[in-house]
């Protein structure tokens, strides 16, 4: 196994399509056994690639952890991981698809709310009318809470969204959001808006490299092959 690179790929969504089409047009054939929902699957003529299918989020715990050599996954996703880490992988290289931004969206019914410094007065309301604290949904908590904290909203509490983010203001189970959005399309048929300052991350699909494969012979064959 010391010379098996094993490299994560996204399972699914428009992610995986984009990261399958660098292989295509590298000519690497992937090879599954038993067709498309095979997790596992190499690359024709080259025996030490190991390819594993798994989950964007994953991708980036494996390689913390080691169990993965390279992975492609979200630039997002990376800086939403714990800080231990982060500090064990670095970014080789950074794609121009997958883009997105991690955005602060609200109820468009919030007419007076259009800066971060807004809504830092309406959370403080919030706290002392109703004494409760603003709530945001996110599949981002790390993030969100570091951005907020660094623009001085402090009285705020974190809901971690599961699913559809874009409902949690419409079903009582928060007020705002953040959310990664391409185009602002689903926010805006959501009735929702981004604050005009309300960018929290710029991201892209990105290659990613554990620290601790360096030291593997292969690695920066593999690495040459997908540049």
């Amino acid at each position: 196994m010391k010379n098996i690179i094993k490299i994560g790929i996204p399972s699914k969504g428009r992610l995986r399509k984009d990261i399958l089409n660098i292989f295509k047009k590298k000519k690497l054939k992937l090879v599954s056994e038993r067709g498309e929902r095979d997790l596992l699957g190499s690359v024709r003529k080259f025996k030490n690639i190991k390819i594993i299918y798994l989950h964007a989020r994953e991708i980036i715990e494996r390689l913390g952890d080691g169990s993965l050599d390279l992975g492609f996954s979200g630039y997002d996703l990376f800086k939403e991981s714990e800080i231990n880490i982060q500090k064990k992988i670095y970014v080789n290289k950074k794609y121009e698809f997958g883009k997105a931004n991690l955005v602060i969206a609200i109820p468009d019914i919030w007419i007076d709310v259009q800066t971060i410094a807004d809504l830092e007065e309406i959370a403080f309301e919030f706290k002392d009318k109703k004494k409760n604290r603003l709530r945001v949904a996110t599949k981002y908590p790390n993030l969100t809470k570091e951005f907020l904290f660094s623009k001085g909203v402090t009285q705020f509490k974190i809901v971690k969204s599961l699913g559809a983010t874009e409902i949690y203001p419409f079903t009582g189970s928060s007020e705002i959001i953040t959310d990664i959005t391409s185009s602002g399309e689903t926010l805006r048929a959501n009735n929702l808006r981004i604050l005009k300052d309300g960018q929290i991350l710029k991201s892209s699909a990105c290659l990613f490299v554990s620290k601790s494969s360096n030291k593997k012979k292969k690695l920066k064959q593999i690495l040459n092959l997908l540049k």
